[in-house]
C-alpha cells in the first residue's frame, strides 16, 4: 500500500463511481482500479460492494474511510508545518464571510493580513450565513465571519463586534422626521427584508418576534444595498446595520429603541478538526485585529 493509494481510495469513496473519480484524476479507469484493488487485498477486506459497474462503500470501507482521511490529513499537516518551519507564514486559508462584510471589512482585513504575511494565500466564499455553515460542516472552509449561530456541540464560535441595526425610510415617509421610533410604530407597514437564510433576516424575525409582532413582507431581496434601493423607491420600510455606501440613498436612517436591536459578528471554526499552520496564525491575527480596530 502507498500513499497515493489512500487518496484514490477517498475520491472513490466520494464519488462511488470509477469513471467519475478516474476523469477527476486524469487518468484511466484501469490505472485507478488497480490500486485500489492492491489496498483491498493489502487489508484483506473488500471496502466497496460491486453490483456490476456499480460501486457502494461497505461498512468496512466506511470505518477505513475515516482513518484514511485522519492519516492524509495529519501528512498535509507535517508538510505544511515543515513548510513553515522554513519559511513561517505560507500556506493556504478558505474564509467564509456574509454578504454585508464583503463592503468594507473583508477589503480592509485582506490588506492588512497581506502587509503581515505576504506569502499566505486566501480563499474567499461570500454566501448567506446558513450557506456559509454547511461549507464549514461539510471542510470547504476554514474559517468563518458569521452572524452568532444557533447551539452546536461542533462549531466555536467567537464574538468580536456588534452591529447597530437601524430603521430605514423613504424621506416621504411619515416617521422620517423622528430621531428614535418602536417597533410598533412600523410593525404594520410593508417591509423589505433579505431572504431566509441570511443571519440579518434571522435578527430581524427575533426581534419582531421579541416585541410581539409578525414581518409584513412586501419583498425579499438578496443582500442590503438592493433592500436600501426598494425602501428609496417606497416599496416599504426595513432594518439594516449601517453599511459603506448607504449614504447614497434618498433615505432616513433612525435608531429604533427595542432591546438588542442590533446584530453580534464574529469568528467560526470547526472544534475538532484539523487546523492548519496558516489557519491558526490567521485565526490569531483576525483576534488581534478586531481587538486593535475597537471592535473586540
Amino acid at each position: 500500500m502507498d500513499f497515493n493509494s489512500l487518496q484514490y481510495f477517498i475520491l472513490v469513496a466520494k464519488y462511488e463511481n470509477m469513471s467519475q473519480a478516474a476523469q477527476h484524476l486524469h487518468i484511466t479507469q484501469p490505472a485507478l482500479s488497480k490500486p485500489i484493488s492492491l489496498l483491498e487485498e493489502s487489508l484483506g477486506v473488500a471496502l466497496f460492494d460491486r453490483n456490476g459497474r456499480s460501486i457502494q462503500l461497505n461498512r468496512y470501507g466506511k470505518f477505513f474511510l475515516e482513518r484514511a482521511e485522519y492519516i492524509v490529513k495529519e501528512y498535509e499537516r507535517a508538510k505544511e508545518d515543515l513548510a513553515n518551519l522554513v519559511s513561517p507564514g505560507q500556506g493556504e486559508v478558505s474564509i467564509g464571510f456574509m454578504h454585508t462584510l464583503g463592503l468594507e471589512i473583508i477589503p480592509s482585513l485582506m490588506t492588512d493580513v497581506k502587509k503581515v504575511y505576504p506569502q499566505m494565500k486566501f480563499l474567499l466564499t461570500q454566501s448567506n450565513s446558513s450557506s456559509i455553515l454547511k461549507k464549514l460542516e461539510a471542510g470547504e472552509l476554514d474559517v468563518c465571519l458569521i452572524s452568532s449561530v444557533d447551539s452546536n456541540e461542533e462549531i466555536v464560535w467567537e464574538k468580536l463586534w456588534e452591529e447597530e441595526i437601524f430603521f430605514i425610510v423613504p424621506e416621504s415617509h411619515r416617521l422620517a422626521n423622528k430621531q428614535m421610533v418602536k417597533i410598533k410604530d412600523f410593525a404594520h407597514d410593508p417591509f423589505i427584508c433579505i431572504k431566509k437564510g441570511n443571519s440579518l433576516r434571522k435578527s430581524v424575525d427575533d426581534l419582531f418576534k421579541r416585541e410581539g409582532f409578525q414581518l409584513n413582507v412586501a419583498f425579499e431581496g438578496e443582500e442590503v444595498h438592493t433592500v436600501a434601493g426598494l425602501v428609496e423607491s417606497g416599496l416599504g420600510v426595513s432594518l439594516i446595520p449601517y453599511i459603506k455606501g448607504l449614504e447614497q440613498y434618498k433615505l432616513k436612517i433612525i435608531r429604533v429603541d427595542a432591546r438588542n436591536c442590533k446584530r453580534e459578528i464574529g469568528l467560526a471554526f470547526m472544534k475538532s478538526r484539523f487546523k492548519s499552520s496558516a489557519t491558526i496564525m490567521f485565526v490569531e491575527y483576525i483576534r488581534s485585529y478586531f481587538k486593535k480596530k475597537g471592535k473586540a
